[in-house]
């Protein structure tokens, strides 16, 4: 029999899984993000962080697509074609921004995507900030 102290982290971690999903696999795209920030700064372009993410993926073994094209339907029917910037793990949706400020409509196109590819977590990403941590922002179905 398990110690009680096992047994209530076990079911603390259970519980932190149940509120993040997929938070190990965030966790590590949110610190590659971070690492890219930290080198590069603020104020550039989205597809200049786009590429050196990519490098970071590269460089820590993560797996991604990038630019990965998406069927979007509308009641069964095929209507068009889309991208998104990363799937990682063929399971989180990242998208990038680098903008003063974000929208809105930025959480409900990665929330669109989500449920087009039927994914769980999203991660929206604005480098155009001083602290990247404050550019996060983690979205769930």
């Amino acid at each position: 029999m398990k110690p009680q102290s096992t047994q209530r982290n076990n079911i603390l971690c259970s519980q932190k899984q149940k509120e993040f999903p997929l938070k190990e696999t965030t966790e590590r795209i949110i610190s590659c993000a971070i690492e890219v920030h930290k080198t590069l700064g603020p104020g550039l372009l989205e597809s200049l962080y786009e590429e050196a993410l990519e490098y970071e993926f590269e460089l820590r073994g993560i797996h991604y697509e990038r630019q990965k094209e998406i069927g979007l339907r509308y009641k069964g029917r095929e209507i068009g074609r889309h991208r998104i910037d990363y799937l990682i793990e063929d399971q989180v949706i990242v998208e990038l921004k680098a903008v003063e400020a974000m929208n809105k409509i930025y959480e409900a196109q990665l929330l669109t995507y989500l449920k087009a590819m039927n994914k769980k977590v999203g991660l929206l990403i604005n480098f155009n900030v001083e602290r990247l941590k404050d550019g996060i922002k983690r979205l769930i179905m």
